[in-house]
Formats: structure tokens, C-alpha cells, sequence
């Protein structure tokens, strides 16, 4: 997870989440015929293509930039239909998450959307990106 929090360590989060998300948006669109709508729904969407990408089993460095901006997308879709907002970690929550920035929930609560993303590909299904929505949003456990 280092290089991933390296990757996108400089610039701000408000300004580099959306970033980010949007370049996945044109990713996948283009590259695999994917829309992406920054819809709750489309979570779901990005749980089966981590596991496709989790089936032919790339090192993390090799999937790393994308797995930062299924995070990232999963970080907007809180933004846009949640009220979550982009923060930047401080040093006590950069060292627990391993991420430079996340989001804080509308409750006030911080949240790791790009670390989830990379133990989505990591663990499988049970650190889902449609679930780590709802749990955020208040409707599920993490």
C-alpha cells in the first residue's frame, strides 16, 4: 500500500479525488466499454471487475494506479450522493490508512475509500465497494 499512498501524495484531496474518479470514468470507458455514472449502483460494477482482475492475478504494483482510482470513484460517489466530503489525512490518519486523503462522512466520521479498494483486490468480496458505500451512508456494517 506504500506505493500506493506515494502515488498520490501531492496535491489536495478535494482537488485530486475527483481527478482521479474521472480519469477511471474515461479508463474504463474507453478501454474496456464500461460506463461508469457515479451512481451507487455502479459499485456494484466496479466489485466484478476487480474480481476479473483479481481472477488473472497481477501483482499490486501492476493494478495499483487503477485500484487508487476505483477508491477515488467510490470516494465521488459518496461526494455527489452522500454529502461526503474530500479530506486531506492528517499524520496520525495517513500512518492508520496508509492513504494521504479520504473523505469525511456527512455524521462526521472519516472514511478510507482508496485503501478499501486495494483490500477489495486483496481479500475479495467481503471488503466490497458497494458495501463499503452502504456502511458509510449508515444501511450496513463494514
Amino acid at each position: 500500500m506504500e506505493h500506493i499512498a506515494g502515488s498520490v501524495s501531492k496535491g489536495r484531496a478535494e482537488v485530486l479525488g475527483p481527478r482521479l474518479a474521472a480519469d477511471v470514468v474515461a479508463m474504463a470507458r474507453e478501454g474496456a466499454g464500461i460506463r461508469l455514472d457515479y451512481s451507487p449502483p455502479s459499485l456494484a460494477l466496479l466489485d466484478r471487475v476487480i474480481d476479473g482482475i483479481r481472477r488473472e492475478g497481477p501483482p499490486t504494483e501492476a493494478v495499483a494506479p487503477v485500484l487508487t482510482g476505483f477508491g477515488a470513484y467510490t470516494g465521488e460517489v459518496l461526494h455527489r450522493s452522500a454529502g461526503a466530503v474530500w479530506t486531506d489525512f492528517d499524520e496520525a490518519q495517513r500512518a492508520t490508512f496508509g492513504q494521504p486523503f479520504g473523505i469525511r462522512a456527512a455524521d462526521g466520521r472519516v472514511w478510507n475509500p482508496l485503501g478499501r479498494a486495494v483490500r477489495r483486490y486483496h481479500d475479495g468480496p467481503a471488503h466490497s465497494l458497494r458495501l463499503f458505500y452502504l456502511a458509510v451512508v449508515g444501511r450496513a456494517q463494514v
